[in-house]
Parts: structure tokens; C-alpha cells; sequence
């Protein structure tokens, strides 16, 4: 069985299925691959400053911390391999110092009483979800991703599963590295598996420059990316999101928060069909294996949000776009992946060939897991955008002057949330990702105008007044949170909001007073 190496020195390698380091192998083969190449996950010459936490005495079972060496920032324990079933008693610790990862660290004595070595890596099979904790915990705290339609309307919990399913060229790579750079995780794990080579070196080469807004040094070292093209062996790309998600198991079991982003799941299924293929087997719909969905949801049921046996907690979170032909949402992969996940954020081509960033459809998206604003204040814009997208498919029937002016500001209502919050520019420093508490105070704000009743003659009216709000809210959104400047803009839509007598609605204004 393919087992994966975990131990110290994971963080910021590029891997291929099977775990071999692709800068290494590139070193060694060249361009092209050659048959039988197979180089050391992790460098063996390389010595850690080892500090030991237990002592001659200590019980320990699988799972558990025998002591730490720092890995970039953080404290990597060493922790007794996951196979060794029952109890344990530590009988010899390594002092400090630094030692290689194959030095000896400890020897434990089972119950037996024959004694085991431990040193700072060992090997685990990668189908084999890692079950060394203490409890499962329900996904209740929300990852924070900074992006505003996800944060708001379609969250997603740390230990939770979310997929973006959507038309090639819509962006779900985009908001993937978006997502991962935002996060409130401590790790990110991209699985590229069975994208274009052309994507995967753009992966590359852009996290290293990528500055982590957490440490201000480069992303890559707390990333590791587990990259399969679509030219690379079968088994291989097969085998890239079990690596992937044992690696991500392996740093939970440490009281990390992991992010796993499976790129695309769809080239894995198609990897999957293939060697059902070259098997014999008797194929399913669209000829993938009868047993894609057991498939599909045994991978997105290895995240989770744990208890340890030393009282932290840890997460795994699995993110998976799917590439469905055409966008069609129909196909077996998707409908597999949506029986199983807790998100939905689904891309549409409409809104991406509008240029609309996320283009995440914000009727058809859902998720079950809970959002950083309050539940009622969400449903109330979900109503009106919903609301408003119904007059503007009857204004395409009989055109604007068939509309009456109630329905026209409506419609101007829904494209003002839009534009405004639910789109964001991933070019600009302050909007590209924006915190809980801005989010909060923004949406309260866009919230007041979906709810207020305004004096306008007619729609011309009503155009030029929704425009002119939306032009200054798009320039707040630019301006840093809490300066002059940004207290300034408020200031300027406040007055443009009682220039037309706006007053809050009475359904909506007990909604709207502060009670949190």
C-alpha cells in the first residue's frame, strides 16, 4: 500500500502523487521522467533542534507528542507513530541538541515488553484517515476567508467541506489561491491533480512571491503543494488528494487549522475511470467506476474539526472545485460531490464573462454551516437580490418602460448590493481581502439602503441616485478601514442617502438597531 513519509521538512516542498520532491527529481531526470525514478521525500542530512517534552516513565499512545523541532513558524511535534496500537512507557529520551530525522529520539516499551525506536518521521498509508484523537467536534467556527460573498452568504466552518463546481475559464483557481492566502488557517495544502501543466507552474512560481499577510514573509512556507498534471502517470494523479489530505491529518494531529484545496476533483474522477478501466470493471453513468460516490465522499469525510488527547483542537478543511463539461451541474462528479459537502459555491459563465469577481451565482450557491452576520440581516438582502433579479428578467421581456418605478428601484436595489458587496477587486490591497469587522460594518450600512423607502419622481430618478450611491460606495470600499479618509466617504453616502429623504421601512428598522 502507498504509504507517505511524515516527519519534519514537509513545509514548502512541491510533491508529485507519490511524494517525490519535483525540484529533485527535475535535478536528477531532466525534462522527462524516467521509468523507476524515485528520490527521498524528505532530506535525511538535514539536522532539527530537537526538544524533548517527555521524560523516562511517561505513558504515551499513538498519536502522541514526544517533543518538538521549529519548522519555519511553527513548533512541529514529534509524535508517536499512528500505528503503534496500545499503551506505551517511555524508557529512554534523546536529549536537546540537533539530530537528523532517521537519529533515534526515544524508545517506548509496549506492553509486552519489547521496545520500539522512535526517531522523527515514520510512515503512514495514505487511504488510511488518521483517527488519533480524542473526540470529533461539529464544524461550528467559521474560516474566515475575507471574501465577502463567502464570509456573508455561503460561510465555511473549519473541519467543513465545500466545493466550487463551474465552467472552465470562470475562475475557480483564482479564488482558490485567493482563499488560501486569506484564510484563518494556519496551513494550506493544494492538491493540483490532473490540471494543465500551464496552471500548475503558475501555482508554482506565484506562491513564493506571494506575501503572507500573517507573517509578512513568503506564503510557501506554510504551504505544501502536492501537483499532478495531466500528463503525468494515471496512478500517480490518483494517488495526489490521499497524499494530500494524510499530510493535512498529520499537522491536525499537531493542533493545526489546515486548509486542503483540491484542484481539480474532476481529474482525479476521470483518473479514477481510467483505471477502472484498464481493470475491467463494470462502468457506471458516463463510464466512471460504480463506485465513484463512495469515492468522493470517503475523501471529503477525512476533514474534521478535533479534540486532541492534550486538549487543543485541530481541523482539516476540504475545499474541491469540480470541472463539469459545459457547466453542466448534472454529471455524476458534481451531483456526488454535493450529496456529501457542506458548501455550494457554484460559478456561472454569466458572471464571470461579465467580469464579475467571485463569479460565485448568489441564488444557486448555498451552504449549511453559519455566517459572521447576524442570520436575519442575511435572508432580508437575499430576498431583495432576489427579488430585483426577477424584475430584471421581466424588464428583458417587456422592457423598462413596462416596469413601474416600485419594481425599476427594486431592481437598481439588488444590482446596488452587487456591485457593492457582493463583487470584490482582488488587484487592490485594501479590497482584495477585507476582515470580519468591516464586513460587518459594511453590510450593515448596504443593508440600510436595500431597506429604506426613497423619494424618487421616476426612474431616470432613481438611476442617476443609485449609480451616484454606488460610485461612492465602490471608493469606500478602496479607502483603508477606520482612517480620515474612510470616515470622510461615509460621510458623503450618509448625505447622498438623506438627500432623497431615505427612511429605513418599518419591518426592517427594529432589524436594523443595535442588539449585538
Amino acid at each position: 500500500m502507498l504509504c507517505a513519509l511524515l516527519g519534519p521538512g514537509l513545509l514548502g516542498q512541491v510533491y508529485d502523487g507519490l511524494q517525490n520532491p519535483l525540484p529533485l527529481v527535475a535535478e536528477k531526470a531532466g525534462f522527462f521522467l524516467e521509468r523507476g525514478v524515485y528520490v527521498e521525500p524528505l532530506d535525511k542530512e538535514t539536522e532539527w533542534d530537537w526538544t524533548p517534552s517527555v521524560k523516562p516513565g511517561d505513558k504515551v499512545l499513538r498519536g502522541d507528542s514526544i517533543g518538538s523541532v521549529p519548522e519555519g513558524p511553527f513548533s512541529h511535534k514529534i509524535l508517536v507513530p499512528f500505528g503503534l496500537l496500545g499503551t506505551y512507557t517511555v524508557k529512554e529520551v534523546t536529549p536537546a541538541g540537533s539530530y537528523t530525522i532517521t537519529d533515534k529520539m526515544a524508545v517506548i516499551t509496549d506492553e509486552k515488553g519489547n521496545d520500539h525506536t522512535l526517531t522523527m518521521c515514520f510512515e503512514w498509508p495514505v487511504k488510511r484517515a488518521v483517527d488519533c484523537y480524542a473526540e470529533r467536534l461539529a464544524p461550528t467556527e467559521t474560516m474566515v476567508t475575507k471574501t465577502r460573498l463567502i464570509d456573508t452568504f455561503f460561510p465555511v466552518a473549519k473541519g467543513g467541506t465545500y466545493c466550487i463546481p463551474g465552467p472552465f475559464g470562470a475562475g475557480k483557481t483564482v479564488i482558490q489561491h485567493t482563499t488560501s492566502r486569506n484564510a484563518d488557517v494556519d496551513i494550506v495544502i493544494i492538491a493540483a491533480c490532473g490540471e494543465r501543466a500551464g496552471e500548475v507552474v503558475e501555482t508554482i512560481k506565484e506562491f513564493p512571491e506571494l506575501v503572507d499577510p500573517r507573517t509578512g514573509e513568503s506564503l510557501m512556507k506554510r504551504t505544501i503543494i502536492i501537483c499532478n498534471t495531466s500528463s503525468m502517470p494515471v496512478a500517480s494523479r490518483e494517488a495526489s488528494v490521499y497524499t494530500s489530505v494524510t499530510l493535512a491529518e498529520y499537522y491536525r494531529q499537531m493542533g493545526l487549522h489546515v486548509l486542503l484545496l483540491a484542484d481539480s476533483t474532476s481529474r482525479w474522477a476521470q483518473a479514477l475511470r481510467e483505471m477502472s478501466g484498464r481493470l475491467e470493471e463494470i462502468p457506471g453513468e458516463e463510464a466512471f467506476p460504480a463506485y465513484l460516490e463512495s469515492y468522493i465522499a470517503a475523501f471529503y469525510e477525512r476533514a474534521g474539526y478535533v479534540r486532541l488527547r492534550d486538549g487543543s483542537k485541530g481541523s482539516v478543511t476540504i475545499g474541491g472545485t469540480v470541472s463539469p463539461a459545459g457547466g453542466n451541474f448534472e454529471e455524476p462528479v458534481t451531483q456526488a460531490t454535493l450529496k456529501v459537502v457542506g458548501g455550494f459555491h457554484g460559478l456561472t459563465r454569466e458572471r464571470s464573462d461579465a467580469r464579475k469577481f467571485p463569479a460565485i451565482d448568489p441564488i444557486g450557491s448555498w451552504s449549511k454551516y453559519k455566517s459572521v452576520i447576524r442570520e436575519d440581516w442575511v435572508n432580508y438582502a437575499r430576498k431583495i437580490y432576489k427579488n430585483g433579479v426577477e424584475v430584471n428578467q421581466m424588464m428583458k421581456v417587456v422592457g423598462e418602460e413596462g416596469t413601474t418605478t416600485e419594481d425599476f428601484v427594486l431592481y437598481m436595489k439588488s444590482e446596488y448590493l452587487d456591485n457593492v458587496y457582493f463583487q470584490q477587486n482582488s488587484f487592490d490591497e485594501v479590497d482584495a481581502a477585507v476582515s470580519v469587522e468591516r464586513q460587518t460594518y459594511t453590510f450593515r450600512k448596504v443593508l440600510k439602503v436595500l431597506a429604506s423607502d426613497f423619494e424618487l419622481k421616476d426612474k431616470d430618478e432613481a438611476r442617476v441616485f443609485f449609480n451616484q450611491l454606488r460610485q461612492k460606495s465602490l471608493d469606500w470600499n478602496y479607502i483603508a478601514w477606520d482612517t480620515p479618509e474612510f470616515k470622510a466617504k461615509e460621510k458623503e453616502i450618509d448625505e447622498l442617502y438623506a438627500s432623497k429623504n431615505g427612511t429605513v421601512k418599518a419591518e426592517a428598522s427594529e432589524m436594523l438597531k443595535d442588539g449585538e
